[in-house]
């Protein structure tokens, strides 16, 4: 029995790791300046990032630096005060919350020519809200308040297309696929 707790434990682990994946920013080309202004951010729409994810930046090491920064300083290409900032030349960022990220270039002339970068990461929907209210939610009220306005987001595809450089795993493979390998490793372990 305790090798078959093992082993259980073991298969549990191994489907954590391959759940996650690794996006390589820019594919083979890299984290330069794009030929189309908005390509990094297009390539980003069509992907599905999920918590424990990670983006790979590929640039040249002494030329170029990755900088993670607040919505304002993308929005002006501002490098003075990053949250973070990598120079390594194969940066790999792991993607540890949901929400949004943005990534600029190092080099503010790269980054006005829009080598910078959005990230939205999806919400983790596995867990469940063990957490209880003691009263029920409020009651609707007859009038209505209008619905909040949301900025600075757009729709995220729930499948990448075949074009797409850098992302060859495809949602069904990377959550249903694992799932169900687990769900057989377990009950063969009881034949």
């Amino acid at each position: 029995m305790l090798h078959r707790l093992s082993f259980l434990v073991c298969l549990l682990v191994i489907i954590n790791t391959v759940s996650a994946r690794e996006f390589v920013v820019g594919g083979s080309k890299g984290w330069t300046v794009p030929s189309d202004d908005q390509l990094y951010n297009q390539w980003a729409e069509k992907s599905r990032f999920q918590i424990s994810d990670s983006l790979l930046f590929v640039y040249q090491q002494n030329q170029d630096s990755v900088l993670q920064v607040t919505r304002d300083a993308y929005d002006s290409c501002n490098t003075k005060e990053p949250t973070a900032k990598f120079t390594d030349g194969h940066t790999s960022f792991k993607l540890d919350r949901s929400g949004t990220y943005y990534f600029i270039s190092g080099n503010k002339d790269n980054c006005h020519k829009n080598q910078k970068l959005i990230i939205i990461v999806m919400a983790d929907r596995s867990s469940t809200n063990t957490t209880t209210t003691s009263s029920p939610p409020p009651s609707p009220s007859v009038e209505s308040s209008p619905s909040p306005t949301y900025t600075g987001t757009f729709e995220i595809t729930p499948a990448p297309s075949q074009d797409t450089p850098g992302n060859s795993a495809s949602p069904f493979a990377s959550s249903v696929l694992p799932s169900a390998f687990i769900v057989t490793m377990f009950l063969s372990l009881f034949r």
